[in-house]
Parts: C-alpha cells; structure tokens; sequence
C-alpha cells in the first residue's frame, strides 16, 4: 500500500505542493469556469480557506508550467481551451503578484513602501525600468512597458488586497490615506484593459464598490456565485475522493467508527455556505490540523479574534444569542462591508467566516445567516467573553468545566457562586441604559450567561417566545432543565421572576424529556452590578405541572 501524502497544512505555494509531492485537492476545473465568465476576479473568503494556494495555482498556469499540472484537471482540458481562446497551449504571460500579506502597516509610509517594493522586484525580473512615480502611475507604466517588450498582455494577481485597511481601522487618518492610495492603484487595472490578460483579486471582506472598486468597473464578484462555491474549502465528496485514509487513522486513534468520526468532523469544521444554492464545504485549514495531528481542537482560533473584527465588536452593541438564533439580512447588504456603518458588523462576520448562509428566503432576496459550524460558535464565544467581562482566555476554560458539573448536579448554588464574580466584571463602559425600549443592562447580563452556558456545551437560549409570553434564558443539561427569569431590582424582585414564570405557565411548555425541572427567578442589583438575589423551585419529573402541555418546545440533547 502506498504511503498517503503530507498534508499541505501550510503550504501556498502551489509549485512547492506539487515538486514536494503533497497532497492537492484539485481546484484546476475553476480556472476554465473563470475564462469563460470574464477577465477581471473579485473573490471574498475567511482567512486560512486556500485563497492563496488558488492564487499560487493560477501563476503557475499562467507562467505556462505545464509539468506542474500534469494529472489534474485542467491538464486535460488546455487543448481544448487553447483552441477556443486561439493560443497555444501553455501560453505563458507576463505575471506580476501582489502580495499584501507581506508587511503590517503601523506606519503612514508602509503601504506605499511595500508597493514600491514590490514593483521594483517585477520590474527587475521583467527588465522594466523603473520611475520615480507614485505607485498608481509606476503601476500602468509597469503594465505598458511590458505589453511593448513581450508582445503579451499582462496577468495580475493581488492577495489580501484588504489588509492595509482591516489593520488601520482604528486610525481612522491613517486607513482614509490608505483607501486613497489603493483606490488608485486598483482603478489601474480599468485603465490598462487593453493590456491585461486575466487579473484575480483576492481578501476577506468585501469593501463597497463605492468605497474602493468604483474605477474598476470590469470586475466581477465571484464570492456569492453558485458556481464557484467551492472554489475554496473540501466538500464532502473531495474529503472522501482524497482523505479517506487519513479520516480513517483518525477513527482509529479515536476508538470511533468511521460513521462517528465524519459525523464528528462534519459538525466540527463543516457547514459553510457562499452561494444561494450552494454546497456545504470544510474548513480546509482545521480539518487538515484534525487529520495530521488525529486530535480534535479548534484550530482556527490559534491566533485568536482578528484585531478589526474586535475593533467593531467594541464600537457596536451586539447582543449575542441572537447570532445563534439566526440572523435574517439582505443578499445584497451581505456582500458589502461599509466602514462608517453601524449596521456594518454582520456583513462583517459573514466575510470574515463566522456567519454563513443557512438558507436563503423571498426568492434569494433575503439570506438567514448562523454559525457554520461548533468550531466557530465555541471559538467565537471564547474570544468575545473577554471583551464583556473581566474573565480572561485562561480563566474560561476552568471555570466553565466547574460550572458545568454544578449544573448537572442540579447545584444552582454552586452555579450561581461562579456566575456572581463572572457578572461583576461586567464591562459597562459607554452603555446606555436602554435601547429600543429594552433595558440593557439586563441584555449584558443575559449576553454573558448566555455565552457562558454555551462554552459549556449544554443547550441555551434566550428569548424563548411563546403564546403566554417570553422565556428570558432557557438552559439544559443531560439531568437538568432550568427555566431563568431576569429582573433588574428597579423592576420586580426574583420571587417576582417566579412568580411571572408560574403565572405564564412557561414550565408547561418544556418536554423536559425526564429531566429535573428548576424555576430560577434572578434579581440584578443596578448599584452592585450583579446578582441581588436568586431564587429557585424545584419540579421533579413525576410533578403533575412538569410534565408539559405539549412539546411545544422540544430540548435538542445537551450531551
């Protein structure tokens, strides 16, 4: 039996993947797709989803490497290409890539340095002599110069064309003269069409047309098209075409069947959607970790929240749970991210690969967003806790173990002398005291308990509406259900909160399944800023008003 290949956990370097032998997941069918769509590409994808092997990949084609691509698809089919787009096979252009990747941009000179430099090292290898210009101009006479000297026209390929200005959004100077400059040197693109072959833009959020594209009128966005929706990440037929023995090495070291271990895999790293109609696929990155290592973690998170999306997490006041309940939002406001936007934060999670499409509604006018995956909800809940409490990363993985074990022993006391110090390091800092009518110190508290309890794997949700009313948090365990009422002491006391889940029969509408069934009313104490007071009653199983009017709400398993 063959030995399998490495897995190119790292590699984006499409020559290096393919002269070292690795393992390739064949994206060539995509580059044919593309010739008989248009000439200029937009494409948004979450960081570490193969971008930039796809980016590699077309250099090498359009350098001509024929040996690179010997097996794959687009091998078999370059004749044919050839011949309707009248060339030879495996003709070669002049390429010069952009890779915006290659520095950080701390400094009002970093973007136009790292332009120049790069121009200057496709102006060496092409034999272009350089001018003392600014980077826009330099650029077209780049692209003229080398239209004249090799007779071809030119391919352009730009990676994270975004990040000189994701990583300034906090200077807002600095990122206003960046926008400046790269609106400039991207609108060259438009003005040299005549000279440009095939051009490929790539990052993670797509910025306004208005904002940044607005002179590059021929590009086309790939990002939300059903045909390129795998363009980037495994689908389920690629992970069993090319990854089969590895997932099999995985069952193995985990004692695991092989219907458990891809249905584990499947609920981890699965689940993101980039068009209306489109497939499921993998994080590639993650489920390659998986596979090397034959350990489950939350590879994703290994450099944690990127700096800008905490950025506008901090500038907005986004109440959590509802990203779990999904969220419904314009087909059309997704795919644009406005800096100055209030509202600009969803489109932002959906780019940056925390939210995705689960189903699209009003005839694909509306999409209904949601985490893709246990990946990113876990991972997303344990980086944003820190920016709403004093809790740190450190701190969250102990305290939501101990908290657990209460819970599932039915020990609210023990539970709540966790929960107090958690909800005294509430945040409060520019928050006000209500919006649209709804006190919002209540919606921090219920924010972070909510957060809490979901890092514990358990069930929960907030907001449970029903005929009588509205259930504040409902949370369930393997043993235990709880039903929790929240008042600020300014607005009833917890026997009040009780005493309102009786009267609205809330319990009626839980099928506990043969759990204990605990009624929690929480009073929030304004002034101390945490719990006032708490109470509880207890209704076991056997109890007549535990057993439930009907399964109007029926408990997903909380192992």
């Amino acid at each position: 039996m063959n030995a399998p290949r490495r897995l190119p956990i790292s590699t984006q370097d499409f020559e290096q993947l393919r002269n070292d032998g690795d393992l390739y997941v064949d994206k060539t069918q995509y580059i044919e797709k593309l010739f008989s769509l248009g000439t200029v590409f937009f494409l948004s994808r979450p960081h570490r989803f193969g971008k930039s092997l796809f980016l590699s990949t077309l250099r090498a084609y359009f350098e001509g490497r024929k040996e690179l691509f010997e097996g794959l698809y687009i091998a078999e089919r370059e004749e044919e290409i050839a011949r309707w787009q009248r060339r030879e096979p495996w003709a070669a252009s002049p390429v010069l890539y952009f890779d915006l990747n290659a520095t950080n941009y701390s400094s009002p000179e970093s973007l136009t340095s790292l332009l120049e430099q790069q121009l200057k090292k496709w102006e060496t290898i092409y034999g272009v002599k350089g001018e003392s210009l600014a980077p826009e101009r330099r650029f077209v006479n780049l692209i003229e110069e080398l239209y004249r000297k090799e007779g071809k026209q030119v391919v352009i390929l730009v990676d994270e064309y975004d990040k000189p200005l994701l990583e300034t959004v906090e200077d807002e100077a600095l990122n206003e003269a960046n926008r400046s400059l790269l609106k400039a040197f991207y609108e060259v693109i438009k003005q040299c069409d005549e000279y440009i072959r095939f051009a490929f833009l790539t990052g993670i959020t797509k910025f306004s047309k208005t904002t940044l594209f607005s002179g590059v009128n021929n590009l086309i966005d790939i990002t939300l098209l059903d045909d390129y929706d795998a363009i980037c990440g495994f689908t389920e037929e690629e992970l069993t075409a090319y990854l089969s023995p590895q997932i099999e090495k995985l069952a193995k070291a985990e004692n695991s069947t092989l219907e458990e271990t891809r249905a584990r895999l499947k609920k981890e790293y699965d689940g993101y959607c980039f068009a209306e109609e489109g497939v499921r696929v993998y994080n590639p990155y993650s489920l390659l970790k998986v596979l090397a290592t034959s350990k489950y973690k939350y590879y994703w998170f290994e450099n944690a929240t990127p700096s800008y999306l905490v950025h506008y997490l901090k500038r907005i006041r986004l109440f959590i749970p509802d990203l779990d309940q999904d969220v419904k939002i314009g087909a059309q406001v997704v795919q644009d991210f406005r800096y100055n936007d209030h509202d600009a934060i969803i489109p932002l999670l959906f780019q940056s690969g925390y939210l995705t499409i689960k189903k699209t509604i009003a005839k694909a006018t509306i999409f209904q967003l949601g985490y893709p995956n246990e990946e990113v909800r876990f991972g997303f809940l344990r980086e944003l806790l820190p920016l709403y409490s004093s809790l740190t990363r450190s701190d969250i993985d102990i305290t939501v173990l101990e908290l657990y074990d209460f819970l599932d022993s039915g020990d609210l006391a023990g539970a709540m002398e966790l929960i107090k110090p958690i909800l005294a390091g509430i945040l409060y800092g520019n928050i006000p005291s209500s919006e649209k009518g709804r006190p919002l110190r209540e919606q921090y508290y219920q924010t972070v308990l909510y957060a809490v309890f979901r890092l514990l794997g358990v069930y929960a949700q907030t907001e449970v509406v029903c005929a009588t009313g509205q259930i504040d948090m409902l949370v369930a365990t393997t043993h235990h259900v709880y039903i929790f009422e929240f008042k600020v002491n300014t607005q009833g006391t917890a026997q009040d909160a009780i005493a309102q889940i009786k009267e609205k029969e809330y319990f009626r509408l839980v099928a506990p399944e043969g759990r204990t069934l605990h009624l929690v009313g929480v009073s929030f104490d304004e002034k101390s800023r945490n719990v006032g007071e708490w109470k509880e009653e207890i209704l076991t199983p056997e109890t007549d008003g535990a057993k439930g009017g009907g399964l109007h709400q029926t408990l997903r398993s909380a192992e």
